[in-house]
């Protein structure tokens, strides 16, 4: 079985989305923006809409690294917004959250850029399918 559907599943078009961790236990977002100014923000969903969209309010222990390639540096510990701050060496940053990460009542994980893109990248799936048989990892 392909990597693919076995240990990953992926939302290329990210930014803004809601990516549900009831079929997964973790998400890492990347995030890319040329001129490295991406503040990226981290908020938690109610797919039932019972609970309104609010602040992630964790530690995340996001890293940065050049958008051709190059090594991964550890950022500062931040909350719901990590901030590139304008590096001109790092173009890109990672970030995960957990599914244990999330309130009681909320089963989802946005992550929206004020400028690049953000990709997802969904992974420890609990249903391994081949990549064509997975259901869509937009819908909770």
């Amino acid at each position: 079985m392909m990597s693919l559907g076995k240990d990953f599943n992926i939302v290329y078009v990210a930014d803004g989305i809601s990516i549900p961790l009831t079929r997964a236990e973790t998400v890492t977002f990347v995030t890319f923006e040329d001129d490295g100014s991406t503040i990226a923000t981290i908020t938690e969903v109610d797919s039932t809409a019972t609970n309104a969209e609010q602040a992630l309010d964790v530690d995340f222990e996001p890293h940065k690294a050049p958008g051709v390639g190059g090594a991964w540096t550890a950022m500062a510990e931040q909350d719901d917004t990590v901030d590139l701050a304008d590096d001109t060496t790092n173009d890109s940053m990672a970030l995960s959250v957990d599914a244990s990460q999330l309130s009681d009542g909320y089963d989802s994980v946005q992550c929206t850029v004020d400028g690049g893109t953000v990709v997802a990248i969904i992974t420890n799936l609990k249903v391994q399918r081949k990549p064509a048989n997975l259901a869509s990892n937009i819908v909770a």
